[in-house]
């Protein structure tokens, strides 16, 4: 928390949406503003997710691999079309809504969602239908998910609730790494109840996430399992990382850190301190 400090002492801004890693309750022991940046550039994420989307069903990562091998064999590359697939979608806040809007109007999908408080207006605008949370998961041929994690969200794919999905499933997290219960996942995985996943966020990203470990040894158990699975596309949390995300970060961080000195009211304050 400390070294957080040292560009306003006691305003350090995440330059994040989330404040999992933020020891709050001590920020506020120490009068300590903690702003976040909630909403820096949406496409981005929602972007990235088609992207790793494309990535799983039509096997660009292996097609890259054999290539530069000189290997231009076709044999285990066939995918299948996005077209006329049911998309399930659990959480429909800004990103969740854009991921929805590309896939059902480009891509010709059935996007059905999930989310406690449903925008049913631009739900209607982008081709989105509301289900309950049950028949998103059972109806799904993909699964995305774009929801925080709160106390209700953690684990929210566990055992039991993937059980409920169709064999085959692809599933796409690009929001908070605990919102899987990793060990089911890889149950999952191994029976081949999951079709193919891909991830951009981690449970235990913390101790590996933001770092070049290519020199050590991961002792992650979990992690290295996941990585050896064929169907399986893993990336270090870098769905947000655009030019325009960095600069709206950047933007937003700085300006709210000038109103904290100034002792301006701040919106997106989370948490700490009494200005």
């Amino acid at each position: 928390m400390s070294a957080s400090t040292s560009y306003h002492p006691n305003t350090p801004p995440p330059q994040c949406a989330g404040t999992d890693n933020v020891d709050l309750p001590t920020a506020r022991t120490l009068s300590i503003t903690t702003l976040n940046v909630p909403s820096y550039s949406p496409h981005a994420v929602a972007e990235f997710t088609i992207g790793l989307l494309l990535t799983l069903v039509r096997k660009y990562h292996k097609s890259f691999n054999r290539t530069r091998e000189g290997n231009f064999s076709l044999s285990g590359l066939v995918g299948f079309n996005l077209h006329g697939k049911t998309v399930g979608i659990i959480g429909t806040g800004q990103i969740g809504l854009l991921v929805g809007k590309i896939l059902s109007r480009g891509f010709g999908c059935n996007v059905i969602a999930y989310d406690l408080y449903p925008n049913e207006e631009k739900a209607q605008e982008y081709g989105i239908t509301y289900k309950s949370r049950d028949e998103v998961l059972k109806e799904a041929d993909i699964l995305t998910l774009h929801c925080p994690r709160t106390p209700s969200s953690h684990h929210l794919l566990n055992k039991e609730t993937l059980a409920l999905t169709k064999r085959g499933v692809v599933i796409i997290n690009t929001s908070r790494g605990g919102l899987i219960d990793t060990k089911s996942l890889i149950r999952s995985l191994k029976t081949g109840h999951i079709g193919a996943l891909g991830l951009d966020v981690y449970e235990g990203e913390k101790e590996y996430f933001f770092k070049d470990g290519s020199g050590g040894v991961i002792q992650d158990d979990d992690l290295t399992r996941l990585m050896s699975f064929y169907n399986v596309v893993i990336s270090g949390h870098q769905a947000f990382l655009s030019k325009e995300a960095l600069e709206a970060i950047a933007k937003t961080s700085v300006g709210d850190v000038v109103r904290v000195g100034r002792g301006e009211v701040v919106e997106r304050r989370v948490g700490g301190g009494d200005k």
